[in-house]
């Protein structure tokens, strides 16, 4: 698919830990006309109470992990699926079906709407949900594994072991560039990469 003028053209943005996506996101927002859904957020607000996941949650891990206000308390969560693969995967098929399906929502709405002129959804897996099938473009931030590495020791204290465990448990660079229409090379300074998509952007309104 390719983006169309005159429409809310719908894009992914996927990329491995480390290469740079909420950088890249942050530029976009504040320069085009445009929502950005992020997984990670949308994970956070179904797990409110009144949303998809929260009752499935409670009773899945029990009103342990309960705050005192009734909302589901992420240190709580945690705790209770610490080291125990079975809740963890549990937690998983709650969270991740419900996830995808309330950003299809969105993205369904937004399509009809027709204010924005994109709408940027951002998730790790976006292949392996097979989201290349629901949005118009899929763009892959690449940034070489040393920069990687760099950043996520500096940014969030990760030693390299660490670094290295969540790399192998992630796609290849192979896998993200067959799957994506275009990369953005985030491996150096952050004014090439937010030229790269001023450019791609541009072909939309031609």
């Amino acid at each position: 698919m390719a983006l169309q003028k005159g429409k809310t053209n719908i894009i992914g943005i996927t990329g491995g830990v480390g290469a740079g996506k909420s950088t890249l996101l942050s530029y976009i927002r504040d320069n085009y006309n445009c929502l950005v859904i992020l997984s990670d957020d949308v994970a956070n607000d179904i797990k409110k109470k009144g949303y998809p996941a929260y009752d499935a949650l409670v009773e899945a891990l029990g009103r342990g992990i309960l705050s005192d206000d009734g909302e589901i308390d992420k240190a709580l969560m945690a705790k209770a699926i610490f080291n125990d693969k079975n809740k963890l995967k549990t937690v998983n098929n709650i969270l991740h079906p419900a996830v995808n399906q309330y950003i299809i929502n969105i993205v369904d709405d937004e399509r009809k709407r027709g204010v924005y002129d994109f709408v940027f959804v951002e998730a790790a897996l976006l292949i392996e949900n097979g989201y290349d099938k629901i949005v118009d473009e899929m763009w892959y931030v690449y940034a070489d594994e040393d920069t990687r590495r760099k950043r996520l020791k500096a940014s969030r204290g990760y030693s390299d072991q660490k670094v290295t465990d969540i790399f192998k448990s992630q796609l290849s660079d192979e896998t993200f560039r067959e799957h994506c229409e275009f990369v953005i090379d985030n491996s150096g300074e952050d004014s090439k990469a937010f030229s790269e998509i001023d450019n791609r952007l541009k072909l939309w309104k031609i």
